[in-house]
């Protein structure tokens, strides 16, 4: 038998706690390595001393009326048995409970529903350029964004549309740009997107547009460049 094997059973050695045919041949096996392990024979010499210590303290005497104190006891606790202390009890555990489980949620869940009505809105103004739900005399726009606007068309060149393009430009929504402005409100860039595309037109564009005047789109208040103004000419012209 090994020593590790030994030192667990030491105390049931001393206490003589072995019993029956099994135990009996192990107390033997422990005897004989005892005999010849002097290390396990020192391990065996303490848990003596240690009874032996364990035996000296002084037992304490359980009080005299310990017997009724405990009739008492379990004669209260038989008596809040009944039906409205348990109604009682299980009432109080639920408040706990939900008071626990619901006091976290309190500010996190007030704090989403502001900010869902802060994102409606944002979307809306963003959706709804220009929206209002009531004119007011003097009233200061509050939209978040609001897109670029033609102010003012130069009036040079007087003559802009070459008379080759006069059936093209006659119809309605004849000749239709897609007008690229910047934050100061000038003209960047165009897009023909519907009518005539001739070299001589682009140039009286070119001109027509670089003297126009526009509004630059606002984001929160700031001129933004990237702006886009689509403008519609139809000509007409009468000859004497």
């Amino acid at each position: 038998m090994k020593c590790n094997t030994v030192r667990t059973k030491l105390a049931g050695y001393l206490d003589d706690a072995m019993t029956g045919g099994a135990r009996v041949e192990e107390r033997v096996l422990i005897r004989q390595h005892l005999e010849g392990c002097g290390v396990c024979r020192g391990e065996l010499e303490k848990f003596r001393k240690l009874s032996v210590m364990l035996s000296r303290v002084p037992k304490n005497v359980p009080p005299a009326d310990l017997a009724v104190r405990i009739r008492v006891a379990a004669a209260q606790a038989q008596h809040s048995q009944d039906w409205h202390s348990r109604v009682r009890r299980i009432k109080d555990r639920a408040e706990i409970l939900l008071d626990n489980v619901f006091r976290p949620l309190t500010l996190p869940a007030t704090g989403g529903f502001f900010s869902a009505i802060l994102v409606f809105v944002l979307v809306l103004q963003m959706i709804v350029p220009g929206i209002t739900v009531r004119a007011v005399q003097n009233d200061v726009a509050l939209n978040l964004m609001r897109p670029a606007k033609l102010v003012s068309l130069s009036d040079y060149p007087q003559a802009w549309a070459p008379e080759q393009h006069d059936l093209e430009l006659s119809l309605p929504h004849g000749l239709l740009l897609d007008v690229t402005v910047d934050a100061q409100g000038y003209m960047t860039d165009y897009q023909i997107l519907s009518g005539p595309h001739s070299l001589e037109l682009r140039r009286q564009l070119d001109q027509m547009l670089l003297f126009s005047r526009f509004s630059p789109m606002l984001s929160f208040g700031r001129p933004r460049a990237g702006g886009h103004v689509v403008l519609s000419f139809s000509a007409v012209r009468v000859r004497g």
